[in-house]
């Protein structure tokens, strides 16, 4: 029997291929000439909203790294990152949001392996596969974060390090429909939230459908204890405005974290 989770995972990856045909800019690959720049030593990717990641929080160098780009699909991260010399490997739900990195990779001459899957279970990879994990804001689409961690803690290498970023739980308070239509910021919503629970059947159609992702607020001992439960070190926290909506006059809508597995 499919389980509510298993169920939610599979709508959200025909939502996400749809959203590639759609346009949603997290499915717009990288042109040729970020490739490029990064083959140089001239390269930047984001976890949260439009902020570049800390360069200390990468290597000194990414040659020869054992990168896995978790749920970041969209020919985006991986190309960039790949250019750059990491042996990259791009796990996503969506067979469309893979497909725009294979699309990079063939254009631009570069060498990346993606993997369809459920980011809760990395089966697919042996223990101590990777050096380095980045996970840009991808876990809101998760209904459940404790696996995702553990799997991340068993398939990275000593003192590897999990490069993830969040939404804000406390941003789900508010009614998404009246702050769309006015701008108003109405509280509505108790956490945690998620999509399922909270929209009754007519009004989940109406804002989301089949086209747009269900989320899920996870509160901040699920995003931060969760990591430090699964046996991470916290050394770098970074927050940034939501990209859009009413909420970013007033409260960072993301955090972003470095967890360092023990050596």
């Amino acid at each position: 029997m499919t389980s509510e989770h298993d169920q939610a995972v599979a709508r959200n990856r025909a939502a996400w291929d749809r959203q590639v045909e759609t346009g949603n800019e997290w499915t717009v690959p990288v042109g040729p000439e970020v490739t490029a720049a990064a083959r140089a030593g001239d390269w930047s990717v984001v976890l949260i909203g439009y902020e570049p990641v800390p360069r200390d929080w990468f290597p000194a160098t990414l040659a020869g790294t054992d990168l896995l780009c978790l749920a970041s699909g969209g020919g985006q991260q991986g190309p960039v990152l790949a250019a750059a010399g990491a042996h990259v490997t791009v796990f996503d739900n969506s067979p469309a949001q893979l497909g725009r990195d294979e699309m990079v990779a063939e254009r631009d001459g570069l060498e990346i392996t993606t993997v369809l899957g459920d980011m809760r279970d990395l089966s697919a990879f042996a223990s101590w596969s990777f050096d380095l994990i980045l996970n840009p804001v991808s876990t809101v689409f998760s209904p459940e974060l404790a696996p995702v961690w553990r799997e991340c803690f068993r398939v990275l290498r000593p003192a590897g390090s999990l490069l993830t970023g969040f939404m804000n739980p406390d941003v789900f308070i508010f009614d998404e429909q009246a702050a769309d239509k006015d701008g108003e910021l109405v509280v509505r919503h108790r956490l945690p939230y998620s999509d399922l629970t909270h929209l009754d059947a007519a009004e989940l159609d109406r804002l989301r459908g089949t086209e747009v992702p269900l989320e899920y607020s996870h509160s901040l001992a699920e995003q931060i204890g969760g990591q430090l439960d699964a046996g991470f070190v916290i050394t770098g926290f970074r927050e940034a405005p939501h990209h859009v909506g009413p909420t970013a006059e007033y409260m960072p809508g993301y955090f972003a974290t470095r967890a360092v597995k023990r050596a």
